[in-house]
């Protein structure tokens, strides 16, 4: 009697310890979370493998990346729309977020640099070498001046002293840019994807763009110029969390942690081959 009555114990203590230990993995489960990163489209194809990176250790979290210009991303986080990280190809954008307390204060961090570079499609036989003689140049592809990349050009533009100076070089009109030219026919847009595929696609003789936006169109795209920083200034992005009064505590933190990845060694790696210097302070 006595082996029975201990038999059934042991199996219901054996039972409880199965049952314990189904429940104690399912709390061990990390909830699962998407968090939503605004990107400047030069960054388009690195995120995507930055992202796969990332979700090798957080299995759990699903980045949406939205791509656009960092002046069109910034005004759509003003405007209240729903994002967790914004990693922009500018200083200008973030500046203006942080001072109208739209980001998370400690998490602001310089991740890469750039170039900005006058490229032309393969057999165009162009007579432009690079900024010095755009003006001969039967069309080109701009960003306007609220895109990074069309400041940049402005400002290369301007110490270069084809442009005149101006207290804000970003509000220079692409008019001003033709006539300072001699007039020649310029496609303005809207970011820096656009002016890529202008010219890789032949639509435009010549173009500005970054150095790493001619990543895996080596074949389509011909470096006619890389502009020296002494023109440009340092093309800095920089990445932040962004205040979202949606996003719970697990959001939160997912999304402090995608920021802190984009400052690992992992990321540079993957950063350099998408032609990105990583040396910044």
């Amino acid at each position: 009697m006595r082996k029975k009555h201990a038999g059934i114990i042991l199996t219901t203590i054996l039972a409880a310890s199965i049952f314990a230990g189904c429940g104690s993995k399912a709390s061990d489960k990390k909830e699962e979370v998407t968090i939503t990163v605004f990107a400047a489209k030069s960054l388009n194809q690195v995120m995507e493998e930055l992202i796969a990176e990332f979700q090798k250790t957080h299995e759990n979290v699903s980045v949406q990346g939205s791509y656009d210009s960092s002046g069109t991303l910034m005004t759509q986080i003003e405007e209240g729309a729903s994002c967790d990280v914004f990693f922009s190809a500018a200083a200008k954008q973030m500046d203006q977020l942080e001072g109208e307390n739209l980001l998370v204060e400690g998490t602001r961090h310089n991740i890469v640099n750039n170039q900005v570079c006058v490229v032309t499609y393969e057999g165009s036989n162009t007579e432009v070498t690079g900024l010095e003689d755009l003006n001969k140049a039967s069309s080109i592809a701009l960003a306007d001046g609220s895109v990074p990349v069309g400041k940049y050009t402005r400002e290369a533009l301007v110490n270069a002293g084809i442009l005149e100076k101006a207290d804000d070089v970003s509000a220079i009109t692409t008019q001003q840019v033709s006539e300072a030219l001699g007039g020649v026919e310029i496609n303005e847009c809207a970011n820096v994807g656009a002016v890529t595929s202008a010219v890789a696609e032949g639509s435009n003789e010549v173009g500005t763009v970054y150095y790493s936006d001619t990543y895996g169109l080596e074949d389509r795209l011909k470096v006619l110029q890389v502009v020296p920083y002494d023109l440009t200034g340092n093309v800095i992005y920089t990445a932040a969390q962004v205040v979202n009064k949606e996003a719970d505590e697990t959001e939160q933190a997912a999304a402090k942690d995608f920021v802190e990845f984009l400052t690992s060694d992992e990321a540079a790696a993957i950063f350099r081959n998408y032609y990105f210097d990583t040396e910044v302070e």
